[in-house]
């Protein structure tokens, strides 16, 4: 008897020995000691895509979505061109305002070359570097207006969602008066009153950044009265959470994402508007480069140099287009139900 105690305890004591150093190599074994099977690389995987946070999962599947990459690197193109401009264009293809009126009847026109990769226009001006410097107006004007609706159509969407009854009805009833105008026109009414002396990029992008904070505000709103139902708010106000602790902890981090789709869309919507005003004559101040206005130069010579119109067309055409596929793709990438 003690003989045959004495042999199980070994055993046992073998089996354990097995488990201790199967497990010690990543190989789980039962104890009785048949092996499992391993886990293969595709598992490992899997797991550390389960483990990504909700932004960590945006951006992988953003990086897969190859129309957003391209449109991107095509933004990130333009940004660079723009602000690197003073370094190179002026010393490459001339001045973009400049022009001397001594050789503008003989350099006025000129057919695409690589002095100028996009040709003159009427003045003997560089198409390419005008086209460069507008973006700079354009980005500019896109960018800074919708920061202007970000900053008005965050707070009053927050604060209507979060409080509601009163406050609600009175920043939805001022949203609908906005949205009730035209925006084209409302923006050609505000910037038709201001003297000819306060015309700049300022008013520019404050009337277009003032006039788009209502959609972005109702946008914010269902977004926050979605996230508001959860069971995780309503614990956190029970474990004795201030307003502000729940909206910038647990409301807002989760409501934010419908934003940057909008706002990624927005900038183009901007451009476009800001290109409009331009052409009409409402924009930047004559002289000073900008898509809309070089539209508006050239429309008298569309069918003898075309040209002068269609570059600044594809510009205008390209960005926007880039905007849009940046927002769609994005849009894509936040969606949970196309997780994988």
């Amino acid at each position: 008897m003690a003989a045959r105690l004495k042999g199980e305890v070994v055993s046992n004591k073998n089996n354990i020995d097995t488990v201790d150093m199967a497990e010690s190599h990543g190989v789980k074994e039962y104890r009785s000691g048949m092996p499992a099977t391993p886990p293969s690389e595709p598992y490992e995987q899997d797991a550390g895509h389960e483990n990504r946070t909700l932004w960590g999962d945006a951006l992988y599947r953003l990086r897969r979505n190859k129309l957003a990459i391209i449109a991107l690197v095509w933004l990130l193109l333009v940004g660079v061109a723009a602000v690197t401009a003073d370094l190179w264009v002026p010393q490459t293809f001339g001045s973009p305002t400049f022009f001397d009126t001594a050789k503008a009847s003989t350099e006025r026109f000129l057919s695409p070359s690589l002095q100028h990769p996009m040709g003159t226009d009427d003045f003997g001006r560089d198409v390419f570097s005008r086209v460069i410097y507008g973006s700079r107006v354009s980005l500019s004007v896109g960018i800074l207006a919708v920061g202007v609706s970000l900053v008005i159509g965050l707070f009053l969407g927050s604060i209507s969602a979060y409080y509601g009854k009163f406050l609600d009805t009175v920043i939805m009833r001022i949203a609908d008066i906005f949205l009730a105008f035209p925006y084209i026109l409302f923006a050609i009414l505000l910037l038709s009153i201001l003297p000819d002396q306060y015309r700049g990029i300022i008013p520019v992008f404050l009337t277009i950044g003032i006039l788009g904070w209502p959609s972005i505000a109702r946008v914010f709103r269902s977004s926050i009265l979605s996230v508001k139902q959860n069971d995780y708010v309503d614990a956190a106000r029970a474990l004795g959470a201030g307003d502000a602790r729940l909206m910038m902890r647990h409301i807002l981090p989760n409501a934010i994402a419908p934003i940057v789709v909008y706002a990624t869309m927005s900038v183009g919507g901007a451009i476009l508007t800001e290109a409009a005003l331009s052409f009409l004559g409402l924009g930047l101040p004559p002289g000073v480069p900008s898509w809309g206005a070089m539209i508006q130069d050239g429309q008298e010579y569309l069918t003898s140099n075309p040209g002068v119109v269609v570059w600044p067309g594809l510009a205008i055409l390209s960005t926007v287009l880039a905007f849009t596929l940046l927002g769609d793709g994005i849009r894509d990438a936040l969606d949970v139900k196309l997780k994988d």
